[in-house]
């Protein structure tokens, strides 16, 4: 297992010790290679109330848009569970300041397009084509040896470390499968468990990945509703489909506006970005009612300034001549098509019924496609048998971990679930302040008290804005 005992530091301004920790580069040959991971810690504030350590992760796979050794000070800002543990955090291998896995970044020839011609397709596969080689080209030994499963040897590291008979677990997004196979290898040292956010235990990456354009065409639709019933204020159609219909004229007058589709994607985006949240329907339907004012008037300027501040989506991006490319390594866990058109006709289809958010680029090939290696172990099953049932979050329209697997995680452990509803929330508890959850998972993390049954609450309120009257 791990081979050096952490050397804390003493705490910074923030009350965060600091450590570096060596393991296994593979854990089959304990006495090989090591890498070095970044540890931090919160010691529990009360020592005659401390029960144990609580670990947590968020975001993933890998470091994408997670706190890592970050994590404590967030929690303790944000909930009491400093009170009674000792909060810890870590950047996963390859992440952050941890042993680092890059890959080179590679060029794009393909047009930053939500709805790309057929023509496009073979220059996105070639990029991706391109993404993996840079992926390899720079992994080195360590990529194949960054996995959900040698995350989970690395916490276990972690607890031996720190001399925990037990740990607790907290796990956002990715995060939930990292706890979730965590208590399926090392059952006996897990104690409460969290699961926030969850990715579905029994479906491949591509599965998840494609099951996002769905997920965020639901709340497109449920917002469509919505401004529907209030034509007075944004005069974009009654009901749904007509609100789809002026969405969709937007979109075809953004393109019409100038050469490129940069407009109309941007536009696509930010349609995604702010459906599942609730409280921000007006500011979306308002920006949908500027930019046909835009379009008719040929105000590409004004089109330009009101979507402003979008970017690229994740895949797209690059980062100097080496970036973090823990995504790609772990979602090679599983198996993906080596057959072009199956991804070309998945894109099809998304393009016409889920342009929103970029659904198309959650169907097109990904570097799993081109695969350079296989990891050593298969994809993990997972059970609970010998820890105590815990918790498990979820929104019922999360667009990026869809609620089909926050249900399925929670029957596949037997875990209670509490379920926030009319939400497009993500990563809820601590993070969204919401009361309830705030409330059911603290007294299960501190008190050990689980609520008797499954639990519904409400997600963040729609706005204010009154429908019009139903004159009969």
């Amino acid at each position: 297992m791990a081979t050096s005992l952490p050397v804390w530091s003493a705490a910074d301004e923030d009350g965060v010790q600091h450590a570096v920790v060596e393991v296994p580069l593979d854990y089959s040959d304990p006495a090989g290679e090591r890498i070095s991971l970044k540890l931090t810690r919160i010691p529990a504030i009360d020592p005659a109330r401390r029960r144990g350590v609580l670990v947590a992760i968020n975001g993933g796979p890998g470091g994408d848009d997670g706190l890592g050794a970050r994590m404590p000070a967030e929690l303790r800002r944000t909930t009491s569970l400093n009170e009674v543990y000792d909060l810890v955090g870590f950047d996963p291998r390859g992440t952050g300041d941890s042993t680092f896995l890059g890959a080179e970044a590679s060029p794009i020839t393909a047009t930053f397009d939500s709805r790309p011609p057929d023509e496009q397709f073979p220059l996105i596969a070639a990029d991706m084509k391109e993404r993996e080689e840079g992926c390899s080209r720079a992994g080195g030994t360590l990529r194949r040896h960054v996995s959900t499963r040698n995350l989970a040897r690395d916490i276990e590291s972690i607890r031996a470390l720190l001399g925990e008979e037990k740990i607790n677990y907290l796990g956002y997004a990715y995060g939930t499968m990292v706890g979730a196979v965590y208590g399926t290898m090392f059952p006996d040292r897990l104690d409460r468990s969290v699961l926030d956010s969850c990715k579905h235990p029994r479906w491949d990456w591509r599965t998840q990945f494609k099951a996002q354009g769905p997920a965020i065409r639901s709340s497109v639709d449920a917002w469509a509703g919505w401004a529907g019933e209030r034509v007075s204020r944004y005069e974009l159609g009654a009901g749904a489909a007509e609100v789809i219909g002026s969405v969709e004229e937007v979109a075809a007058g953004l393109d019409a506006l100038t050469p490129s589709p940069l407009l109309r994607t941007l536009f696509d985006q930010r349609i995604g970005v702010l459906a599942p949240r609730r409280q921000e329907w007006d500011q979306l339907a308002r920006l949908v009612v500027d930019l046909r004012k835009a379009v008719s008037h040929g105000d590409s300027a004004a089109a330009e300034a009101l979507l402003a501040g979008q970017s690229a989506w994740r895949p797209g991006s690059t980062m100097g001549g080496l970036r973090e490319a823990v995504l790609e390594a772990v979602t090679l866990e599983s198996e993906w098509p080596t057959d072009l058109e199956v991804y070309y006709a998945d894109m099809r289809e998304f393009r016409e019924k889920y342009p929103y958010g970029f659904g198309v680029m959650r169907a097109q090939p990904w570097v799993g496609t081109f695969a350079t290696f296989e990891h050593a172990e298969p994809f993990t099953e997972v059970v609970r048998d010998g820890y105590p049932v815990g918790l498990v979050v979820q929104t019922d329209s999360d667009p990026w971990s869809c609620y089909e697997g926050g249900v399925e995680m929670a029957r596949s452990l037997g875990h209670r679930m509490i379920t926030v509803t009319d939400s497009g929330g993500h990563e809820t508890f601590a993070f969204a302040g919401n009361a309830v959850v705030d409330h059911l998972v603290t007294r299960y993390l501190v008190d050990g008290v689980l609520p008797e049954e499954d639990v519904t609450c409400a997600g963040d309120p729609r706005p204010e804005v009154p429908a019009d009257e139903v004159v009969r």
